[in-house]
């Protein structure tokens, strides 16, 4: 019994004096372990001769001197781990306000170019994307385009070196699309142009645009109207003032130019619509046959209509946007605004 009040008293000193969790190991090793000191008081008892009321007085000692050596070492570690965390935490001042955290959101143009793609997959559409980096043959003879057409100089296209070209239109997906899948046949291609001009309030050097081609047996311009007046009254969710003006585009004849009422100043005149009350949104027209001869179709047997919508102005009229600016700036405020979430 004295030995286990020499332990007992042993332990409790050692234990105040371990500093860090290597300390309380050794601790427990010297103590509680396989060969420690407990181990050994009980080995070099003689329980034989012990009376009856010893044996069961030791027994309990013993085992209550365990509990506690046992209990005491952990809650020695715990504390200690506990001060190692403390002290590999940054300080915190609770009474900051959290940072939070944000939804991302979609680019303007990116929603209307996904709600255009679901309307024109609901009318059979396929869609197509073609190549910003394009041949001269698919963005300009291909579509019927004179070599001295003012479009294939410098100051309206960027060259490349290699005689290629920054697509000026996503018009140069149409011959493609008819040489992947003949006709009949429909589809659009959603993408982006480039184009050597001025950057004001409604003009950037690089924009977007969905071309849309439609070929088939006996295809009208009352065909063309029915599906433009259809597609701007999902794309608005109501109806829109339109008109239509002779317009001259190398790949259609007849060719159109087909114009909203501007949405952001209602017709009265603002920058965006150069204070005519009109945007032109929608060139379009008859496919010229010489393009259908380009995509090996028979003009005799088939004809079509075709279109090239502006994303970018779109976008602009959808969400009242007045300054096409605004789209590549990269000012995360203009973005913030749409908070559709990715």
């Amino acid at each position: 019994m004295e030995n286990i009040d020499v332990l007992r008293e042993g332990f409790e000193k050692e234990k105040e004096s371990c500093a860090s969790v290597e300390d309380v190991e050794a601790l427990r090793l010297k103590y509680l372990g396989r060969k420690g000191l407990l181990a050994q008081l009980r080995k070099n008892v003689d329980f034989k001769v012990l009376s009856p009321e010893k044996r069961g007085t030791f027994g309990k000692e013993f085992n209550d001197l365990k509990t506690l050596m046992e209990s005491s070492i952990e809650a020695q570690l715990t504390t200690l781990q506990e001060r190692m965390v403390a002290k590999k935490l940054p300080s915190i001042d609770m009474t900051l306000p959290g940072s939070g955290h944000t939804l991302g959101s979609m680019h303007p143009v990116t929603l209307v170019r996904l709600e255009l793609e679901e309307i024109f997959m609901s009318m059979g559409f396929v869609i197509e994307t073609g190549f910003e980096v394009e041949k001269e043959y698919y963005n300009f003879d291909a579509l019927n385009t004179p070599f001295d057409h003012p479009a294939r100089e410098m100051q309206d296209t960027f060259w490349l070196t290699n005689g290629m070209v920054l697509r000026t239109q996503t018009s140069a997906v149409q011959v493609r699309a008819l040489e992947k899948y003949g006709a009949p046949m429909k589809m659009i291609a959603p993408g982006r142009c480039f184009r050597y001009e001025t950057i004001d309030a409604s003009h950037e050097n690089t924009f977007y645009q969905l071309e849309g081609l439609m070929v088939d047996h006996n295809i009208s311009v009352a065909n063309l109207i029915s599906v433009m007046k259809l597609l701007l009254s999902k794309v608005f969710h109501r109806e829109v003032v339109t008109r239509l003006r002779p317009g001259y585009f190398p790949f259609v004849e007849p060719g159109f130019e087909l114009d909203i009422q501007c949405l952001i100043c209602g017709g009265s005149g603002c920058r965006s619509c150069k204070n005519s009350g009109w945007i032109e949104l929608l060139p379009c027209g008859l496919v010229h046959p010489n393009v259908l001869k380009f995509g090996g179709v028979d003009p005799d047997v088939w004809s079509g209509f075709a279109f090239g919508l502006g994303l970018t102005r779109l976008a602009m009229m959808k969400y009242g946007i007045p300054n096409i600016r605004l789209f590549n700036s990269g000012d995360i405020r203009a973005l913030e605004q749409f908070t559709t979430a990715v």
